[in-house]
């Protein structure tokens, strides 16, 4: 049994900026409140949120650790009042309120899952965050189904690549947008039937070519802006538009007729002030739906690159530079 010590490294983001204000730290052990269990983190993952709360834009829930960091891996090393799921030695990944990035987090026991089968803790915990935020949006609010056409922004990113082969693996043809030829090979190669080229083709153009005008059925987009209204002209008839963030203005002007005429639905969503009652529901869908195709081996998380905890730094430069392809980890304890 792994013994607990008093005190962890953890990485410290002060007062939020750019990313040379993330630092290591140590502090005091968070303890698990009721219903949650304690882990010691061997890998968490690097995601845009946490990015977005290091600028200040992001601010934690009510009750949740004020420090960064929304996925982990690794052992179950103590239980809090009426905790029952998980016993002490289990190996799980876990999607945190916040607080990952360090050695030891707490999750509330229905957000965490066991470690897929043949897989590391380090794909492991490449999970949690990208696969909660696909299976909600994509699958339960966008209602994407075998057979229908699906185009997703961003296709080189952790979202865009688990977006991409979890659509394809379950029956839908998917198209991608991307930045550069490299990103767009990795795509088709986990199962995107086209990626198009932003910066040298319009999207909306070559959606209508590649459904014979028809559009599709879901987009899934991050990027909001003037997409916005370009997605509104790539949708089928009946499509559906989810928005998940904009890296571009949230506010922009629009012609809705489009919405109307052509009886679009248009929703989104975010997942880190979701209950933890919702939480634990998509946990359960994936441990029902995902989890045996990450043990057969498809739709696995791609992993870009792993930096040390205390290089927490340059693995945020990276995920701002945009050049990354998948999921920038963070290596903890190991294992």
């Amino acid at each position: 049994m792994t013994q607990i010590p008093q005190t962890m490294r953890y990485i410290d983001h002060g007062a939020g900026g750019a990313p040379e204000v993330l630092r290591a730290a140590e502090g005091p052990l968070p303890a698990p409140g009721p219903g949650e269990v304690l882990i010691r983190v061997a890998y968490a993952g690097v995601n845009r949120p946490d990015v977005i709360q290091r600028q200040g834009k992001y601010p934690p829930p009510p009750g949740a650790s004020p420090f960064i960091g929304l996925e982990v891996a690794g052992e179950v090393v103590a239980l809090g009042d009426g905790a029952s799921k998980w016993r002490i030695g289990d190996k799980v990944c876990a999607l945190t309120n916040g607080g990952g990035y360090a050695e030891y987090a707490v999750a509330p026991e229905g957000q965490a899952l066991p470690v897929p089968k043949g897989l590391s803790l380090l794909q492991a915990a490449a999970i949690p965050e990208n696969y909660f935020t696909v299976w909600t949006n994509v699958f339960e609010r966008g209602r994407l189904a075998a057979g229908e056409t699906f185009l997703v922004h961003g296709g080189s990113s952790g979202i865009g690549l688990t977006a991409i082969q979890l659509a394809a693996a379950r029956g839908a043809t998917v198209y991608t947008t991307v930045g550069n030829a490299q990103k767009a090979k990795v795509c088709l190669d986990v199962g995107a039937s086209a990626a198009i080229n932003y910066r040298e083709q319009d999207f909306v153009e070559e959606i209508g070519r590649l459904t014979d005008k028809k559009g599709v059925d879901l987009i899934l987009d991050m990027v909001g802006g003037d997409y916005i209204g370009r997605n509104l002209k790539s949708l089928a008839l009946d499509g559906r538009l989810v928005q998940i963030a904009f890296l571009q203005a949230p506010r922009v002007e629009v012609d809705w007729t489009t919405l109307m005429t052509r009886r679009l639905t248009f929703t989104g969503s975010t997942l880190r002030p979701r209950s933890a009652a919702d939480k634990a529901a998509i946990a359960d869908a994936l441990r029902a739906q995902v989890w045996p195709l990450l043990e057969q081996g498809r739709a696995l998380p791609v992993i870009h690159k792993v930096y040390p905890l205390a290089e927490a730094a340059a693995a945020h430069a990276l995920m701002e530079s945009s050049t990354h392809i998948g999921k920038i980890m963070l290596e903890v304890a190991g294992g």
